[in-house]
């Protein structure tokens, strides 16, 4: 018999993982993801109380009507297109035999090659890198979640914590939540 592969129990082997080296305190609590196929919940959660200090998620009042900003991830699209071209000179092969002799032994004159200019990969920021899927408007309320959980996570009193990103990979949404609350000043 196959085995099957459950990625939900996956995930939550990787959770359990994960926790067993994070703990929040009441200096340092920790900010926990939760991601459904549609909404995005995040919690900062003091370990040692067991009690949730703020919670956020894309169900907010707040949130309901979100609509994405595409304006800069255009923008930063137009960029790309506009890529500088180099020109370089393609050397002919010398000819042979007889045609050699009939030319007197000179060369054709070199036609000229247009290649795209060779680039090295530019480091970039984490912000940066979200912006080729900023306009997906999972990924920007993702974004919007995470400035408001940073938000009233400030109010609380609380600058620091510690993330948990719940078994997810730190790619997407998950990610965009963490960048929209380091935006607002949240540290970790």
């Amino acid at each position: 018999m196959i085995k099957q592969f459950h990625a939900n129990e996956a995930r939550l082997r990787r959770h359990q993982r994960i926790r067993s080296h994070l703990i929040g305190s009441e200096a340092r609590p920790r900010l926990n993801v939760f991601r459904s196929g549609q909404h995005i919940y995040a919690q900062v959660i003091d370990d040692a109380t067991g009690k949730t200090l703020v919670s956020a998620s894309s169900l907010d009042e707040s949130l309901k009507n979100f609509k994405p900003a595409a304006s800069a991830a255009k923008a930063s699209a137009k960029q790309e297109e506009a890529a500088p071209v180099v020109e370089v000179a393609a050397e002919a092969a010398p000819a042979k035999g007889k045609k050699a002799a009939k030319s007197g032994g000179k060369q054709p004159a070199a036609a000229k090659t247009v290649l795209p200019a060779a680039e090295k990969h530019q480091v970039r920021t984490p912000v940066e890198e979200l912006a080729a899927i900023a306009n997906n408007r999972k990924v920007a309320l993702a974004h919007e979640v995470g400035k408001l959980i940073a938000q009233r996570a400030k109010e609380k009193g609380v600058s620091q914590v510690i993330f948990d990103r719940g078994g997810y990979a730190y790619h997407g949404r998950v990610a965009a939540l963490a960048e929209g609350a380091r935006e607002v000043g949240l540290d970790f």
